[in-house]
């Protein structure tokens, strides 16, 4: 199989507050021999924040993004739901609409880029599962995870809204996703099902309502714990901050203890295909990674 390679964009969360899923990413490329280019010159998507202050400025920052990997000839992957939506909103907006396009690369021609629409814009995840294959995932599986029920957790952004997903996950159903759930099982372990695997984990609207974004998180989990879940696992770091970390306030939110351990999907994937504890990160974790 020819080798595949990617123009990385980490995002911020990846390189500070979760460096656990950088590190699992990195690892989990090397198992699947693919190679990824890390776009160190790349900045901020603006976290769906930006974008509310000042919307032309975060077409220019995400299409300065996505110029780099341009640049190099290369498909982007992210890896993590909320730039997948911005650098993918960026690209379909200016594809779409040749004015926009022209007033964002008069901006971009002050430091020498030029937008032009070339590069397919892919969360990590789905990349493994398009370009790998979940049948050749399978089989490098060394240490499959029969004994752990796991609980997916999809986030918002990587399955709403479908007109920017649908030609970079297979059509998958924002209301019924699967992706996940094949992951889980081709690593060999068992997905549970339960109501909240596609709801929003608050981080969003923490600062603002922080009450509220613990109740959601607070359901997420007591959704997979109740569904007999040994672990959750997320293709999102910012689900994963909330859900991991805040699992305190979400107990008391919810006014029951609620433990679980949340993984990184490259850390799930990294188990089943070998990887060290100490190469996927697991001792950053918060709620403690206490089964290997």
């Amino acid at each position: 199989m020819k080798k595949l390679k990617y123009a990385l964009f980490t995002g911020c969360t990846a390189k500070e507050s979760t460096p656990e899923q950088f590190m699992s990413t990195m690892a989990i490329a090397d198992k699947l021999g693919i190679e990824l280019v890390v776009l160190n010159e790349a900045s901020c998507c603006g976290a769906s924040h930006l974008q509310d202050y000042d919307d032309f400025l975060s077409l220019v920052l995400n299409a300065r993004n996505i110029c780099y990997a341009e640049s190099r000839g290369l498909d982007m992957v992210t890896i993590c739901n909320t730039c997948q939506l911005n650098e993918a909103m960026t690209k379909h907006r200016l594809d779409s609409d040749p004015a926009l396009k022209e007033r964002v690369n008069v901006k971009l021609r002050e430091v020498g880029l030029e937008y032009k629409g070339t590069s397919k814009i892919q969360h990590f995840m789905y990349a493994i599962i398009e370009d790998i294959g979940l049948d050749v995932l399978k089989s490098k599986v060394t240490k499959p995870l029969t004994q752990f029920n796991i609980a997916p957790f999809y986030g918002c952004h990587n399955i709403r809204p479908t007109e920017l997903h649908h030609d970079v996950n297979g059509g998958e159903s924002p209301y019924n996703p699967t992706s996940l759930d094949e992951l889980i099982e081709a690593c060999g372990g068992v997905s549970v099902d339960y109501a909240e695997k596609n709801k929003c984990c608050g981080f969003h609207i923490d600062l603002q309502s922080p009450k509220t974004s613990n109740i959601m998180a607070g359901k997420a989990l007591a959704g997979a714990i109740d569904g007999n879940s040994d672990w959750m696992v997320t293709p999102c770091p910012l689900c994963h901050l909330k859900l991991d970390i805040q699992q305190p306030n979400a107990s008391k939110a919810m006014g029951r203890e609620l433990k679980l351990p949340v993984l990184h999907v490259q850390q799930m994937i990294g188990l089943a295909l070998g990887c060290t504890p100490q190469e996927l990160g697991l001792k950053h974790h918060v709620a403690k990674v206490n089964f290997v």
